[in-house]
């Protein structure tokens, strides 16, 4: 009897082992502790689907629904989850950035400016080897130490915004932007503005447009050369530079005046919202409107058949002055993967989800149809059909263009762009604004 029963048991043994042996073909991949197909890639080079999940620092506000949508495409082609984080209410990338390092839980992909990327170069991946590095326009990645540290997503372009209809009326036939060139010219053109009924222009009182973005002339337009722009903000960091003598500063604040003139605010200058710009320039109320290219997606809600263009800010009465028949464009977002807290599996889709962007027709859609954006790589198939990107690759086509700096300090704007904001406001005269913009400076180490 016990016999018996040690055989039975002998053989129940055998048989679970066999059971077992078989069914390892269809569970984990012992060797990786994932399934099988994970990893694998589909014939359009995306990841196949798994179940990691990444998270995506969006600090480009103007697309946040478009970004969205775009990783609702990308998981139900792959299968990745991507949630978005967006930086606060005037709060910077870098502030947000470092908020999510300090806590122990930064993305796995972080929007950064490009003057950001530097300060996290320990923190993020090196991309050197990465397919879109060789495919990137000119000069559009941040190097440092050898490394490629960031992924381009955007050219930006930012100047006037013009609406054709309301200019062509006021001129009384094709409004051509080549046409004005000088201060004095602009000024003509508000004129002309004001006689047909509507407001010359609407002023966002922001920091980051007044000091990023209108104040990016002060530097760039000091010269065609890039090392004397350099040696401009030295001058300003040793305390040496003279901005109420100099004749750019001069020449801009004068164009500045003029616009507050004329501004459809004037009366409450600082209670403007960001998206009252893109309302009073798309209804024609204003005919035209200082911003960037980042702005169409708020345009097209209230008119998407509209003509819309840029036109230079000229800073002088001198239509050979550089400056004043140009745009200024620049890579102003870059895209990071954290190296700090990231798993493998998740620095990996990180980077599959940049290539997507690239190379994948849903990703191009995502990048130039939906967000509106300049691409930053060459040889892609989608180009862009909005009229302000395309004005701006007419200004580039014509070598009509200014520097859009990416060297900046990450709290330059916020504090100059204060200093603006007290002007716009009438609380500080020029020399006031002179001297805090040079006080900033000579903090910056």
């Amino acid at each position: 009897m016990n016999r018996k029963l040690s055989l039975v048991s002998l053989l129940l043994i055998l048989m679970l082992l066999l059971a077992a042996c078989g069914g390892n073909n269809n569970t984990k991949d012992s060797s990786n502790g994932s399934n099988s197909t994970a990893g694998q890639s589909n014939s359009n080079g995306s990841s196949a689907k798994s179940d990691v999940k990444l998270t995506f620092l969006n600090s480009k506000s103007e697309i946040q629904t478009q970004l969205e949508d775009a990783v609702k495409v990308y998981q139900a082609e792959t299968g990745v989850e991507i949630e978005i984080i967006s930086t606060g209410n005037g709060q910077s990338p870098f502030e947000k950035a470092s908020q999510l390092y300090a806590a122990g839980n930064p993305a796995t992909i972080l929007m950064l400016d490009p003057a950001d990327v530097p300060s996290f170069e320990e923190r993020i991946l090196d991309l050197s080897n990465e397919k879109w590095v060789a495919d990137a326009v000119e000069n559009s990645t941040t190097v440092v130490n050898g490394k490629v540290l960031d992924f381009p997503l955007a050219v930006e372009g930012f100047s006037f915004i013009y609406n054709q209809e309301v200019l062509d009326e006021a001129v009384g036939g094709t409004f051509d932007p080549a046409t004005i060139t000088t201060r004095d010219e602009l000024k003509a053109l508000f004129e002309k503005i004001v006689a047909i009924g509507k407001q010359p222009i609407h002023i966002s009182p922001m920091d980051w447009s007044l000091g990023a973005h209108f104040l990016n002339g002060l530097y760039a337009n000091q010269s065609t050369d890039m090392n004397e722009v350099v040696g401009f903000i030295d001058q300003l960091k040793a305390g040496s530079a003279d901005l109420a003598n100099d004749t750019v500063f001069n020449g801009l604040i004068d164009t500045f005046d003029l616009m507050m003139e004329y501004n459809n605010v004037k009366d409450q200058p600082l209670a403007a919202v960001y998206e009252q710009g893109p309302e009073d320039i798309a209804s024609g109320e204003v005919g035209l409107w200082f911003m960037g290219n980042w702005a169409w997606p708020n345009i097209k809600e209230f008119n998407e058949e509209g003509q819309f263009g840029f036109l230079p800010v000229p800073i002088s009465n001198n239509p050979d002055d550089y400056g004043n028949t140009q745009i200024a464009t620049s890579i102003t977002k870059r895209l990071v993967i954290d190296a700090e807290k990231s798993s493998a599996e998740q620095q990996e889709a990180a980077k599959q989800f940049l290539n997507w962007i690239v190379y994948e027709p849903s990703g191009q859609n995502f990048l130039i149809n939906e967000a509106n954006i300049v691409p930053a790589f060459n040889g892609m198939e989608l180009q862009p059909q909005d009229p302000l990107a395309q004005s701006i690759q007419s200004y580039m086509a014509n070598g009509k263009t200014t520097v859009g700096l990416n060297i900046l300090p990450a709290d330059h704007w916020s504090n100059v762009g204060a200093s603006m904001q007290k002007y716009l406001a009438k609380s500080g005269d020029r020399a006031n604004l002179a001297k805090e913009i040079e006080d900033y400076w000579k903090k910056v180490k």
